[in-house]
């Protein structure tokens, strides 16, 4: 392909090096040749046009570390599932005062407090009266008769053989949570005073009082909150679909999509600096400014992970190709288009004619 008149200028009969080589020793006022990130491409233009500049194409270096940042994915995300089973049974046995960061709320009111409680003296009393029946040999359905209760309730009580502790309330929505993170931060790091902090996220635009702030650190001195990783929201993701939170522009995610890519960043360190070295390396190609190259390599060098270790590996062997795509404005995107036209022409063809014919069509093709 001509890049500049957009025009094909041959076809070749195969993919060697040598044929390409060839083709490009007849062509002596070649300046630059953009190609894929394939070693024969590299190696047929090293030999057939040694004065031209060689461009990688931007598209297959980003394919290229997406799919490095996917085998990152793979690893992490079973690394994530396997840490949440440990912790699950750990706290199960040992802590029973660690809360998430979603459920923090002030402390119940002692007036509610004590509704509640005589509420469930009342269940209990009447969940003590299910099971004596039932050990009188009376069936589900005379139990409920006699209690004033549903089958259901009744079968479902005794199916479980413990009392049925009623549910929390789902947690309401308040102008505290939005701010939420930035206190428990705040408060790790040594913070203990309200108002202090209440003037901060006031700061910031809460528009709540100070007496809500003091009762919500009240709950953080009589137990543990933590930011919690939401395993079933990741759990939906596989690296194939996780890839695409980490690649497209933060901007254009919609909300739920940046709950999702902030949970996996929570979940793991390791993603957080994936993701970061990742977007890092787009603004260079978005931008085009292959002069911080260098010293993203260098970044990836000292990151400990070795799926980008491996991929800045590559680049490092192609790195003046690699350097001029992300600098200069040529791209493949032309040539890829006219693949696909020729794929179109082929089929057409019904795999019948030879070689010659499929030639002429593609250079004629209007």
């Amino acid at each position: 392909m001509n890049l500049e008149s957009h025009r094909v200028v041959d076809l070749l009969a195969d993919r060697q090096a040598e044929t390409a080589a060839q083709w490009m020793r007849q062509q002596p006022d070649l300046m630059v040749v953009s190609r894929d990130r394939g070693g024969e491409y590299a190696s047929a233009a090293r030999e057939g046009a040694p004065q031209a500049i060689q461009c990688a194409d931007r598209f297959h270096v980003v394919k290229n570390l997406s799919e490095a940042v996917q085998v990152l994915l793979t690893r992490c995300l079973a690394e994530i599932l396997e840490a949440k089973e440990v912790d699950s049974s750990g706290q199960d046995e040992q802590n029973k005062s660690i809360i998430s960061i979603e459920e923090w709320r002030p402390p119940e009111p002692a007036h509610v407090e004590k509704v509640r409680l005589t509420r469930r003296a009342g269940r209990y009393a009447r969940y003590q009266q299910v099971v004596k029946l039932d050990r009188q040999g009376l069936a589900t359905k005379e139990i409920a008769g006699r209690l004033g209760m549903s089958d259901r309730t009744v079968r479902d009580w005794l199916k479980h053989k413990t009392f049925p502790e009623a549910q929390k309330r789902r947690k309401r929505q308040s102008s505290f949570d939005a701010f939420a993170p930035y206190v428990l931060k705040r408060w790790q790091e040594g913070e203990r005073n309200g108002l202090a902090l209440w003037r901060e996220i006031k700061a910031q635009g809460y528009t709540g009082s100070d007496r809500s702030v003091y009762r919500h650190l009240t709950t953080l001195k009589r137990v543990e909150v933590q930011a919690s990783v939401n395993v079933e929201r990741i759990q939906k993701f596989s690296a194939n679909t996780a890839i695409w939170l980490f690649m497209r522009d933060p901007k254009k995610l919609d909300e739920i999509e940046r709950e999702d890519l902030a949970t996996f960043c929570q979940a793991s360190a390791t993603l957080k600096k994936a993701y970061d070295l990742l977007q890092d390396f787009l603004s260079m190609v978005h931008k085009r400014e292959g002069q911080r190259l260098d010293a993203w390599l260098a970044q990836v060098a000292e990151s400990n992970l070795p799926e980008l270790q491996s991929f800045a590996s590559g680049v490092e062997k192609d790195k003046d190709a690699v350097q001029a795509g992300l600098t200069w404005p040529i791209n493949n995107g032309m040539v890829e288009g006219h693949v696909t036209k020729l794929k179109l022409i082929k089929r057409t063809m019904y795999g019948r004619a030879g070689f010659a014919l499929l030639r002429q069509r593609v250079l004629h093709a209007v």
